[in-house]
């Protein structure tokens, strides 16, 4: 375990309970997700749990928070705010006040987990997320929070309880870190500057990602592995099927999976229970609440309603 690993786990014993890992692990794939909820009865260093040479991104749902210093550069986390902040080799002064009920998310990258995967996205990036991610001299990075959007703050609430099946958790997982990241990471850009050859290549790959998805509904890749059958990063590959399809690969997963399943239902021979198990739900409760917002009605009932046509 490194220093900075060991700094963090100890920082966290002290609330128990209050912080728990949802995905990954920072310093063995490079990027973790992290759900917290706690009270505590005195300022909480916060910075003792940053990681050195990272990025985070933190969606503050309640309790008061800062990051940086009074006499220096200084970003103020208060509920329903959200942004990010830069962790060099030195540490980050950063706290959390006390008596507060603490609420929050953070998302958090190493800058070489970033390098590797945004090379392809370079040009496209905010010009302070390309400083810090390619940028020739690492050093803390502050930049001001700001009010998170409807979006952030259901991402925010949703990430505790994932509304998928457990199957479906890892994709899951994956696609929100990156919805988050394309908010803060990426400057507009014309579409009218996709020159041909990238628009064709792209329309390539996202065929290509719904072919694979297909094959194997119950255990679908993760988008590390569908990156790599498409010969493109992770980051990339999520843009670009958003943008094609108007959908991300999860909620086309999803899609994908219901009309599977509505096809076994219609042919008798399979139950919803069984239905449900082919398609890769393991919980009937959100099998039933995906198939009626997706194919209109519950899969008890879907048999006897032949006409039902799902909308795309």
């Amino acid at each position: 375990m490194n220093p900075g690993c060991a700094a963090e786990q100890a920082a966290w014993r002290e609330l128990r309970d209050g912080w728990r890992p949802l995905y990954g692990d920072v310093d063995k794939i490079g990027v973790a997700i992290e759900w917290h909820d706690f009270r505590i009865d005195r300022p909480f260093n916060w910075g003792r749990t940053f990681h050195p040479n990272s990025l985070e991104f933190c969606l503050n749902l309640s309790g008061h928070g800062a990051v940086g210093k009074g006499g220096g550069r200084r970003s103020d986390y208060v509920p329903g705010n959200c942004g990010y902040y830069a962790v060099a080799d030195k540490p980050l002064a950063a706290s959390r006040r006390a008596h507060d009920r603490h609420q929050f998310v953070t998302l958090e990258f190493s800058r070489k987990h970033l390098r590797k995967q945004l090379v392809e996205d370079e040009a496209d990036l905010e010009p302070e997320i390309r400083r810090i991610v390619f940028g020739d001299r690492e050093q803390n990075v502050i930049v001001p929070a700001r009010p998170m959007t409807m979006q952030q703050r259901n991402m925010a609430a949703n990430l505790a309880e994932p509304p998928v099946a457990k199957a479906a958790q890892l994709l899951w997982y994956q696609a929100k870190a990156l919805e988050l990241m394309a908010q803060f990471f990426f400057a507009p850009k014309d579409p009218e500057f996709f020159c041909m050859r990238q628009k064709r290549l792209a329309r390539e790959r996202v065929e290509r990602v719904k072919e694979i998805l297909k094959r194997d509904l119950a255990n679908p890749p993760t988008l590390e592995m569908l990156g790599q059958e498409v010969g493109c990063s992770p980051f990339y590959l999520s843009r670009i099927f958003s943008r094609e399809v108007g959908l991300t690969i999860p909620q086309y997963l999803r899609n994908v999976r219901m009309e599977r399943a509505a096809e076994l239902l219609r042919t008798g021979r399979y139950n919803v229970t069984e239905a449900a198990t082919e398609v890769g739900y393991s919980s009937l409760s959100h099998f039933s609440k995906a198939f009626c917002e997706t194919i209109g009605c519950c899969p008890v009932l879907y048999p006897v309603a032949k006409n039902v046509v799902l909308e795309r």
